[in-house]
């Protein structure tokens, strides 16, 4: 049978298609925000579309939707593969924009600026980056600038009456900036005034416990969780609670050895960790890595130290056995993320990167339970995935197919207690790269 030419309700379709398309398109344009069908089509015609404008389009999308992290990657390879396109780099100024990132969206627009000094839509980006820092003179300036060049530029009308109605917020406080060693130096302090007997052993504190016994000290994971969430009382307030609470604290191994199992769980360090730990229980784990045990504890990372085993009648494999049956049992949600400048942030749909992320200093080693796997299979498939351990309040996890999540991991420099490099994963259980 032969083939005709196409007939007249294809010929309607795609007519009915390209307008569907040019409408969804209006929507973007106008600053609103797309349906998931609606962002799909424009994501369909970005595949099949060969320039920068499909693409970008989809950007713009996702940051009218407010989704500027999920945004940022997809504009950061657009100005890769088309380094002089001016509406590329002024998409990527905005996404900066919404994140806050005043100072990278400021050297890209003067970068654009030098290229393009007379384009109004510059200069209506740059008064929206000084309305954002309360600048408003500058922001004036730029809008009155835009007006001259075009006085029926609705957008730079509107960011000048904006001006005229708001009052602009003073510029924030800059955040108190504490590195490692600072943070350190402080605790010490704390604990000497709060009269906690301590010393240091390399990089953690020994600290004598309300029971008697000794504790260690992970200071590193203290210092992450202040970087996480510094809050408000600053310093020396932050290290004085901690100093109360160490001082505080019994070594939680008095209980009967039943009650004690119920604590156990099992988590993943690098090889070297043991000369950090000493007397800490721990064995070979797999890629070359040690597994250790902990006890259950919001606010501390303790170790179960060898010692402790006989007095309570447990065996090595009868603490592994129960750390793991515990950690089993509580497997963890699987989110999708985008890594920012080195930053782990959440994603608001699909980006080829998720998280297990309980957030308890366990997650590396749920990788390697049935139930996490099981969660893992639901998001990401039934395929092998690369991970990254190096944040050990999560594990990152991505398909081993996807090039450009696995070059995401690769270069994700790990934190001072996170675990270098890419392991694989696979239904045998976790493998080095």
């Amino acid at each position: 049978m032969g083939l005709g030419p196409p007939g007249r309700g294809t010929r309607v379709a795609r007519v009915s298609a390209s307008q569907e398309l040019e409408r969804v398109r209006r929507k973007v344009e106008a600053g609103e925000s797309l349906s998931d069908t609606e962002l799909e089509l424009l994501r369909v015609e970005a595949r099949s579309t060969p320039g920068p404008t499909p693409r970008l389009a989809v950007a713009h999308a996702l940051i009218n939707a407010g989704a500027e992290r999920e945004a940022l990657p997809l504009l950061e390879s657009l100005r890769r593969d088309f380094p002089r396109d001016i509406p590329v780099r002024l998409g990527l100024a905005r996404a900066l924009l919404g994140l806050e990132r005043h100072g990278d969206a400021e050297a890209l627009l003067r970068e654009v600026r030098a290229q393009e000094p007379d384009d109004p839509e510059v200069l209506k980006v740059l008064a929206v980056l000084g309305l954002r820092r309360g600048e408003a003179d500058k922001a004036r300036a730029y809008v009155k600038d835009a007006l001259e060049r075009d006085p029926f530029d609705a957008e730079a009308r509107l960011l000048k009456e904006e001006l005229e109605a708001a009052d602009l917020p003073p510029p924030p406080a800059p955040q108190e900036q504490v590195l490692r060693p600072e943070f350190t130096t402080a605790l010490a302090a704390a604990l000497g005034r709060a009269r906690v007997t301590f010393r240091r052993q390399g990089k953690d504190l020994l600290v004598k416990l309300a029971s008697g016994g000794v504790g260690r000290v992970d200071v590193g994971s203290l210092y992450a969780a202040w970087c996480e969430s510094p809050g408000t009382e600053g310093l020396t307030a932050h290290v004085d609670a901690l100093a109360a609470r160490l001082g505080g604290l019994s070594s939680g191994l008095s209980a009967e050895g039943a009650a004690l199992e119920s604590r156990l769980r099992p988590v993943l360090r690098p090889a070297d960790f043991a000369a950090r730990a000493v007397g800490a229980l721990h064995r070979p784990g797999p890629a070359g890595l040690k597994v250790f045990y902990v006890l259950e504890d919001a606010d501390f990372v303790r170790y179960l130290p060898e010692s402790a085993l006989a007095p309570v009648g447990l065996t090595a494999e009868a603490v592994d056995a129960a750390a793991w049956r515990n950690l089993e049992a509580s497997p963890a949600p699987v989110r999708p993320v985008l890594i920012d400048q080195g930053e782990v942030r959440l994603a608001e749909a699909f980006s080829g990167l998720w998280a297990v992320a309980a957030g308890d200093g366990h997650d590396g080693a749920r990788l390697l339970t049935t139930s996490q796997r099981e969660r893992l299979t639901l998001e990401a498939g039934d395929e092998p995935l690369r991970v990254s351990l190096g944040r050990r309040e999560l594990a990152l996890v991505c398909r081993e197919s996807d090039a450009a999540a696995r070059e995401a991991l690769e270069r994700l420099v790990p934190s001072p207690d996170g675990i270098a490099g890419v392991f694989r994963l696979t239904a045998e259980g976790l493998s080095a790269v």
